[in-house]
């Protein structure tokens, strides 16, 4: 009896044979993405830490795209007729912040640490262009903003961001120098300095402090020297003091702010405005979307005052619930920051959950007249689509961080 053997087949699979291959294994069935996968992306974990950071982020957008309805309902319908005017407009900045953030969340800190210096140099090239004639956009004397079709972008909200990846990235490269002031204190002050001078020529010494504010803290976190940083500290305060003191317009917001009663319909108007919005809120607040501050009575409700608007509406619970989620945000991107796996992400986590808490500090201390009005806004509440969508995306390297925590 003769066997016979057949060759092997060397036909290629059907479609529908290579279609159930895939469905029987998963690894097969997701290869085609492995040419997509860049070498920066990180798998990561949902630490306990992550989990926390998002919701509060969330959270806090969320109640800011809610207040900015409310706070600029009667504004939106005097400019485009509707009161979804100005909730539009950062909406479409809170969706880009969002996708901001879920991008850098997942790619590497310490590649993104490797751009800081091109970042640097195009947020520079902005501000400059800030003041270029025709370029940058003057409003109420201020010429902070660049146009973009029918949007407006503010670099100065760039300049946060950028400066603490150059920083953090330039103190981490040189730890072993870090008691040497030419390697690190000078190199980061000169460049915090050069980049709040432009701001502060908009006029913008509100967030121009906040820059300088947050180079001395990544040198504090740094292990720069603490009689260094003190001698800075004495020099800069000074010298912010007396360009205060010397410029007409912030000497009588100094006035206004020491007593803002004395001149109730002048100078003190805004505190004194967003003072009786705070106490007419009592204690559960007249109701969301019945204040009467925004009605006129307020100017800047839905930008540097929106918490007068937050306590007047849903009263002291509801400005009390606002600032646990932001010392619940501070205390968790502290946590970050101790639980960081290196140096460089310790300085980002740190830094950037210090300028966040500075800025809410800052606003609400103004709102309730505890610090001078300074123009800074409430992170992520108030509205202004370049301060939402940076800060979300400063919150992306935070979540990337706490996403490479080993424990």
């Amino acid at each position: 009896m003769t066997t016979t053997i057949r060759p092997p087949d060397r036909r290629q699979p059907s479609r529908t044979q290579k279609r159930a291959a895939a469905r029987q294994d998963p690894q097969r069935r997701l290869s085609w993405l492995q040419p997509l996968r860049h070498p920066s992306v990180v798998a990561g974990q949902r630490t306990i830490e992550f989990a926390v950071l998002l919701l509060l982020t969330l959270a806090l957008t969320f109640i800011g795209l809610i207040m900015v309805l409310s706070a600029s309902s009667v504004k939106s319908v005097q400019e485009g007729g509707t009161p979804w005017l100005y909730l539009q407009r950062q909406g479409i900045w809170a969706a880009i912040g969002l996708v901001a953030m879920g991008v850098i969340m997942r790619l590497d800190y310490r590649d993104m640490a490797r751009f800081a210096s091109l970042m640097m140099v195009v947020t520079t090239a902005m501000l400059i262009a800030v003041q270029v004639p025709g370029v940058g956009i003057n409003v109420n004397g201020a010429t902070r903003w660049l146009g973009v079709g029918p949007f407006t972008v503010q670099p100065s909200e760039f300049a946060k961001l950028s400066l603490a990846l150059f920083g953090a990235d330039l103190i981490a490269r040189r730890s072993n120098l870090v008691h040497d002031n030419r390697a690190v204190l000078i190199p980061v002050m000169v460049m915090s300095l050069f980049t709040a001078g432009l701001v502060l020529v908009q006029p913008n010494q509100g967030t121009a402090t906040i820059i300088v504010a947050i180079a001395m803290i990544l040198l504090f976190l740094g292990g720069v020297s603490i009689w260094s940083l003190g001698s800075v500290s004495v020099a800069l305060l000074v010298a912010f003091a007396a360009f205060a003191a010397f410029t007409p317009y912030r000497r009588a917001r100094l006035v206004s702010w020491i007593d803002p009663f004395k001149d109730p319909d002048g100078a003190g108007y805004q505190p004194v405005q967003s003072l009786v919005g705070v106490a007419s809120g009592g204690l559960d607040g007249v109701g969301l979307g019945s204040g009467r501050a925004k009605w006129g009575f307020l100017p800047e409700s839905h930008t540097d005052f929106i918490f007068s608007v937050i306590a007047e509406e849903l009263g002291f619970i509801g400005g009390i619930t606002l600032m646990l989620l932001y010392v619940g945000l501070v205390l968790f991107g502290i946590r970050v920051a101790f639980a960081a796996p290196d140096r460089l992400g310790m300085l980002l986590a740190g830094g950037i959950t210090s300028a966040i808490a500075m800025q809410a500090f800052i606003n609400i201390g103004a709102a309730i007249n505890v610090l001078p009005i300074s123009g800074v806004p409430l992170p992520f509440v108030s509205m202004g689509g370049s301060s939402l969508m940076m800060n979300l995306a400063a919150m992306g390297v935070v979540l990337n961080v706490s996403r490479q925590i080993q424990r």
